[in-house]
């Protein structure tokens, strides 16, 4: 028959296997189990049905796969406990000469611990380090000092805290070095819905994080809360409109101010019958007190203001639109009953040094229409007229560019093997002989 075990090792280090015998081991009883390649001893920390609790609930357990398949093998005896012992020493001591070559390699790293394998086949070495670390060559280093296989594991600040424990602020042992299973997140959040100060100094635990004991609380504040009214909301008492300033958990008690600067201190159930009797609405104007069913009601009331405000952005839109619509049919009813107005074309005489062929070419039907159209119709330019003298100015830039460039080759005189740029001529080129 086989039992589910959880065993932990030094450093607070736990896993799990399957125990085989009629009953399982006693709870803290030496045990030597399955290790990577080898074998490892360590205690019995859970048994029967709280092993199968924290196996599907915890970090390190399996969660919902299927159970572990490494094996406890035997009970530990007497001189393999000795043994253990006596590498416990060892650790300390492969710690500081790890750190020592670290340093002489130039790694920015910090070596916190030191682990031993039962059977010293294996040696793992625990470090925190800000970014990073290529620690190859350190690795080849140790493993020739030491003579077994060398594991290096960079882990964070709470994970130190938790292998090397320590006394906190409490005075009792750390959390997660005594009994915490897994080490959950801690926001800003947590502390603010506490009302705690936010220094740093005052919140923090000695790993430089926030504490864990935190989220012990957290969600009785959270629960406690929902039963008050919200603070800065205008409540519609028995004496008037008053609004909300502190709400205290544990005395249930809420402190009013009203417009005229007065305070006053009303318990939680009296104030909820001055708010029944004054019949007010909805908390933004001064209602009944919060309570888990008005968080609810505050939603679907912000949920139905925000379609009515999609409605009118639509409608606004909508309108729009029409506008638009009706600002083009306008102008194209204009544009239509205003006649075209008549242009007089002026022809251009070439100028004089575009009288070769190739400039008679380039000109387009040897007409162009003139920028300054005279408009005979009315002083105001038409839109063709407009448009014409556009195209004028683009073609004119044209040419102007195009007479530059034979300029610049003429005054550049005849290429060396003869030939000139101008396509008119038929100089043939020159002769070596």
């Amino acid at each position: 028959m086989t039992h589910l075990i959880e065993v932990a090792f030094s450093g607070n280090r736990k896993a799990f296997f399957q125990w085989t015998g009629d009953a399982p081991p006693a709870l803290r009883a030496p045990i030597i189990v399955e290790a990577d390649r080898g074998e490892d001893l360590g205690h019995v920390h859970a048994i029967g049905e709280l092993a199968q609790k924290r196996c599907s609930g915890c970090a390190h357990g399996c969660g919902s796969a299927p159970e572990p398949t490494d094996r406890a093998l035997r009970l530990a005896s007497a001189d393999e406990v000795a043994r253990s012992v006596t590498l416990k020493e060892e650790n300390e001591t492969a710690r500081r000469t790890s750190h020592e070559r670290a340093r002489a390699a130039g790694l920015v790293m910090k070596i916190s611990d030191a682990e031993w394998q039962w059977d010293r086949r294996k040696l793992t070495l625990y470090f925190t380090a800000e970014k990073r670390i290529d620690f190859r060559a350190l690795v080849r280093e140790l493993a020739g000092l030491f003579r077994t296989r060398i594991e290096l594991k960079q882990i964070g600040v709470r994970d130190e805290a938790k292998r090397l424990s320590g006394i906190g602020r409490c005075g009792r042992e750390y959390c997660s070095a005594s009994w915490l299973p897994d080490l959950r997140p801690v926001n800003l959040g947590v502390a603010k819905d506490q009302r705690l100060s936010l220094n740093p100094t005052q919140i923090s635990g000695a790993c430089g994080r926030l504490m864990c004991c935190l989220r012990y609380e957290h969600e009785f504040y959270v629960q406690s809360r929902r039963r008050f009214p919200k603070e800065g909301k205008i409540l519609r008492t028995a004496t008037g409109e008053e609004k909300v300033m502190v709400c205290d958990i544990f005395r249930d008690t809420v402190t009013l101010r009203n417009p005229e600067g007065d305070t006053r201190v009303v318990p939680l159930a009296v104030l909820r019958e001055e708010v029944a009797l004054a019949g007010g609405g909805p908390m933004s104007a001064g209602s009944t007190v919060a309570s888990p069913d008005d968080d609810a009601t505050d939603v679907q009331n912000e949920t139905l203001a925000g379609d009515a405000i999609d409605a009118r952005a639509v409608d606004d839109r909508a309108g729009a639109v029409e506008t638009a619509e009706y600002e083009i049919a306008s102008t194209t009813e204009l544009r239509i009953a205003v006649p075209a107005e008549p242009r007089v074309d002026v022809i251009e005489d070439p100028e004089p040094d575009l009288a070769d062929d190739e400039d008679a070419d380039e000109e387009v039907d040897g007409s162009e229409v003139s920028a300054e159209s005279v408009n005979t119709a009315s002083d105001t330019p038409s839109l063709t007229s407009t448009i014409d003298s556009a195209e004028e100015q683009a073609r004119r830039k044209r040419r102007r560019g195009r007479r530059g460039g034979r300029r610049l080759r003429g005054e550049r005189g005849p290429r060396e093997d003869g030939r000139t740029d101008d396509p008119g001529s038929s100089t043939p080129p020159a002769s070596n002989s």
